[in-house]
Protein backbone atom coordinates (compact mmCIF):
# COMPACT_ATOMS: atom_id res chain seq x y z
CA UNK A 1 0.00 0.00 0.00
CA UNK A 2 1.29 3.45 -0.89
CA UNK A 3 1.91 6.06 1.81
CA UNK A 4 -0.50 8.98 1.64
CA UNK A 5 0.62 12.59 1.80
CA UNK A 6 -1.19 15.89 2.24
CA UNK A 7 -0.77 19.17 0.42
CA UNK A 8 -2.43 22.16 -1.24
CA UNK A 9 -3.35 22.42 -4.92
CA UNK A 10 -1.56 25.29 -6.65
CA UNK A 11 -1.34 26.62 -10.21
CA UNK A 12 -4.42 24.67 -11.29
CA UNK A 13 -5.14 25.04 -15.03
CA UNK A 14 -8.70 23.79 -15.43
CA UNK A 15 -8.83 24.14 -19.22
CA UNK A 16 -5.82 21.83 -19.47
CA UNK A 17 -6.81 19.55 -16.62
CA UNK A 18 -3.66 19.67 -14.53
CA UNK A 19 -1.85 21.56 -11.81
CA UNK A 20 0.51 21.01 -8.91
CA UNK A 21 0.36 20.07 -5.24
CA UNK A 22 2.57 21.82 -2.71
CA UNK A 23 3.32 19.28 0.06
CA UNK A 24 2.45 20.33 3.59
CA UNK A 25 5.90 19.24 4.73
CA UNK A 26 7.63 21.36 2.11
CA UNK A 27 9.72 20.23 -0.81
CA UNK A 28 9.17 20.18 -4.54
CA UNK A 29 5.72 20.61 -6.04
CA UNK A 30 4.05 17.44 -7.30
CA UNK A 31 2.34 17.28 -10.69
CA UNK A 32 -1.33 16.23 -10.62
CA UNK A 33 -3.70 15.48 -13.51
CA UNK A 34 -7.50 15.55 -13.33
CA UNK A 35 -7.53 11.81 -14.10
CA UNK A 36 -5.72 11.18 -10.82
CA UNK A 37 -8.65 12.38 -8.68
CA UNK A 38 -10.82 9.71 -7.08
CA UNK A 39 -13.91 11.91 -7.29
CA UNK A 40 -14.35 12.65 -10.99
CA UNK A 41 -17.52 14.67 -10.33
CA UNK A 42 -15.63 17.43 -8.51
CA UNK A 43 -12.97 19.52 -10.18
CA UNK A 44 -10.43 21.52 -8.21
CA UNK A 45 -10.21 25.28 -8.55
CA UNK A 46 -7.02 25.82 -6.55
CA UNK A 47 -5.98 26.08 -2.89
CA UNK A 48 -7.90 22.93 -1.85
CA UNK A 49 -6.24 20.64 0.66
CA UNK A 50 -5.90 17.11 -0.68
CA UNK A 51 -4.36 13.80 0.24
CA UNK A 52 -2.54 11.75 -2.36
CA UNK A 53 -0.15 8.93 -3.13
CA UNK A 54 3.10 9.34 -5.02
CA UNK A 55 4.37 7.58 -8.10
CA UNK A 56 7.36 8.24 -10.33
CA UNK A 57 7.00 8.29 -14.11
CA UNK A 58 9.47 6.88 -16.63
CA UNK A 59 11.44 10.14 -16.58
CA UNK A 60 11.81 10.07 -12.81
CA UNK A 61 9.27 12.83 -12.15
CA UNK A 62 6.99 12.63 -9.13
CA UNK A 63 3.25 12.57 -9.84
CA UNK A 64 0.24 12.42 -7.53
CA UNK A 65 -2.26 9.59 -7.87
CA UNK A 66 -5.44 8.52 -6.11
CA UNK A 67 -5.96 12.13 -5.07
CA UNK A 68 -8.82 12.92 -2.68
CA UNK A 69 -10.09 16.18 -1.25
CA UNK A 70 -9.74 16.33 2.52
CA UNK A 71 -12.96 15.05 4.05
CA UNK A 72 -13.63 12.66 1.17
CA UNK A 73 -12.70 9.03 0.87
CA UNK A 74 -9.78 8.16 -1.39
CA UNK A 75 -12.03 5.89 -3.42
CA UNK A 76 -15.00 7.69 -4.89
CA UNK A 77 -18.34 6.74 -3.40
CA UNK A 78 -20.26 8.19 -6.32
CA UNK A 79 -22.21 5.40 -7.96
CA UNK A 80 -21.27 4.15 -11.39
CA UNK A 81 -24.88 4.61 -12.43
CA UNK A 82 -24.76 8.33 -11.71
CA UNK A 83 -21.46 8.80 -13.53
CA UNK A 84 -22.74 6.99 -16.58
CA UNK A 85 -26.17 8.63 -16.64
CA UNK A 86 -25.27 10.97 -19.55
CA UNK A 87 -24.16 8.02 -21.69
CA UNK A 88 -27.33 6.12 -20.85
CA UNK A 89 -29.39 9.15 -21.88
CA UNK A 90 -27.50 9.42 -25.18
CA UNK A 91 -27.90 5.72 -25.97
CA UNK A 92 -31.59 5.71 -25.04
CA UNK A 93 -32.33 8.76 -27.16
CA UNK A 94 -30.51 7.46 -30.24
CA UNK A 95 -32.20 4.07 -29.91
CA UNK A 96 -35.56 5.85 -29.73
CA UNK A 97 -34.85 7.91 -32.85
CA UNK A 98 -33.55 4.84 -34.70
CA UNK A 99 -36.63 2.81 -33.80
CA UNK A 100 -38.90 5.69 -34.81
CA UNK A 101 -37.23 5.84 -38.21
CA UNK A 102 -37.51 2.09 -38.80
CA UNK A 103 -41.20 1.97 -37.91
CA UNK A 104 -41.94 4.94 -40.15
CA UNK A 105 -42.64 7.55 -37.48
CA UNK A 106 -39.70 9.66 -38.63
CA UNK A 107 -37.91 9.99 -41.98
CA UNK A 108 -34.46 8.41 -42.01
CA UNK A 109 -33.08 11.85 -42.79
CA UNK A 110 -33.78 12.82 -39.18
CA UNK A 111 -31.82 9.81 -37.91
CA UNK A 112 -28.88 10.62 -40.18
CA UNK A 113 -28.97 14.22 -38.98
CA UNK A 114 -28.65 13.15 -35.35
CA UNK A 115 -25.91 10.63 -36.09
CA UNK A 116 -23.89 12.96 -38.30
CA UNK A 117 -24.47 15.94 -36.02
CA UNK A 118 -23.39 13.94 -32.99
CA UNK A 119 -20.21 12.78 -34.72
CA UNK A 120 -19.34 16.34 -35.74
CA UNK A 121 -20.09 17.67 -32.25
CA UNK A 122 -17.96 15.00 -30.57
CA UNK A 123 -15.03 15.78 -32.85
CA UNK A 124 -15.47 19.52 -32.24
CA UNK A 125 -15.23 18.96 -28.49
CA UNK A 126 -12.16 16.76 -28.96
CA UNK A 127 -10.43 19.37 -31.13
CA UNK A 128 -11.33 22.14 -28.68
CA UNK A 129 -9.90 20.25 -25.73
CA UNK A 130 -6.74 19.47 -27.68
CA UNK A 131 -6.42 23.14 -28.63
CA UNK A 132 -6.86 24.19 -25.00
CA UNK A 133 -4.02 21.92 -23.92
CA UNK A 134 -1.73 23.25 -26.65
CA UNK A 135 -2.70 26.93 -26.23
CA UNK A 136 -3.98 26.98 -29.80
CA UNK A 137 -7.03 28.66 -31.28
CA UNK A 138 -10.18 27.38 -29.60
CA UNK A 139 -13.53 26.42 -31.11
CA UNK A 140 -16.04 29.19 -30.24
CA UNK A 141 -18.64 28.12 -27.70
CA UNK A 142 -21.33 29.46 -30.02
CA UNK A 143 -20.23 26.87 -32.59
CA UNK A 144 -20.47 24.05 -30.05
CA UNK A 145 -23.95 25.23 -29.08
CA UNK A 146 -24.99 25.42 -32.74
CA UNK A 147 -23.99 21.79 -33.27
CA UNK A 148 -26.07 20.82 -30.23
CA UNK A 149 -29.07 22.81 -31.43
CA UNK A 150 -29.24 21.21 -34.88
CA UNK A 151 -29.12 17.68 -33.49
CA UNK A 152 -25.59 17.06 -32.31
CA UNK A 153 -26.35 17.28 -28.60
CA UNK A 154 -26.09 13.49 -28.02
CA UNK A 155 -22.52 13.55 -29.31
CA UNK A 156 -21.80 16.73 -27.37
CA UNK A 157 -23.10 15.19 -24.15
CA UNK A 158 -21.06 12.05 -24.74
CA UNK A 159 -17.96 14.17 -25.30
CA UNK A 160 -18.56 16.10 -22.09
CA UNK A 161 -18.69 12.83 -20.18
CA UNK A 162 -15.95 10.87 -21.93
CA UNK A 163 -13.54 13.76 -22.53
CA UNK A 164 -14.50 15.65 -19.37
CA UNK A 165 -14.63 18.87 -21.36
CA UNK A 166 -17.01 21.79 -20.74
CA UNK A 167 -18.89 19.69 -18.20
CA UNK A 168 -18.24 21.92 -15.18
CA UNK A 169 -18.59 25.40 -16.66
CA UNK A 170 -21.99 26.51 -15.41
CA UNK A 171 -22.65 29.25 -17.97
CA UNK A 172 -21.85 26.84 -20.80
CA UNK A 173 -24.03 24.11 -19.33
CA UNK A 174 -27.04 26.44 -19.05
CA UNK A 175 -26.90 27.30 -22.75
CA UNK A 176 -26.11 23.70 -23.72
CA UNK A 177 -29.18 22.31 -21.96
CA UNK A 178 -31.32 25.13 -23.38
CA UNK A 179 -30.29 24.15 -26.91
CA UNK A 180 -30.91 20.49 -26.08
CA UNK A 181 -34.43 21.22 -24.83
CA UNK A 182 -35.18 23.32 -27.91
CA UNK A 183 -34.00 20.52 -30.17
CA UNK A 184 -36.10 17.95 -28.33
CA UNK A 185 -39.14 20.23 -28.57
CA UNK A 186 -38.60 20.48 -32.32
CA UNK A 187 -38.34 16.69 -32.52
CA UNK A 188 -41.55 16.29 -30.53
CA UNK A 189 -43.30 18.63 -32.99
CA UNK A 190 -42.19 16.39 -35.87
CA UNK A 191 -44.26 13.59 -34.35
CA UNK A 192 -47.41 15.73 -34.57
CA UNK A 193 -49.55 15.60 -37.75
CA UNK A 194 -48.64 19.16 -38.72
CA UNK A 195 -44.95 18.65 -37.99
CA UNK A 196 -44.80 15.35 -39.83
CA UNK A 197 -46.57 16.82 -42.85
CA UNK A 198 -44.30 19.86 -42.91
CA UNK A 199 -41.16 17.73 -42.70
CA UNK A 200 -42.20 15.30 -45.40
CA UNK A 201 -43.21 18.20 -47.63
CA UNK A 202 -39.80 19.78 -47.05
CA UNK A 203 -38.07 16.51 -47.93
CA UNK A 204 -40.26 16.05 -50.97
CA UNK A 205 -41.86 12.85 -49.68
CA UNK A 206 -45.43 11.86 -50.41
Amino acid sequence: MYMRYQGKITNWKDDKGFGFIYPNGGGNQVFVHIRSFSNRQRRPVGDEIVTYELKVDTKGRAQAMNVAFVGERASSNISTERRNAPLVLVATFLIFVTASAFVGKLPFAVLWLYLAGSAVAFLAYAFDKSAARKDQRRTPESTLHFYALIGGWPGALAAQRLLRHKSRKQSFQIVFWATTVLNCCALAWLFSPSGSEALRSFLGEA
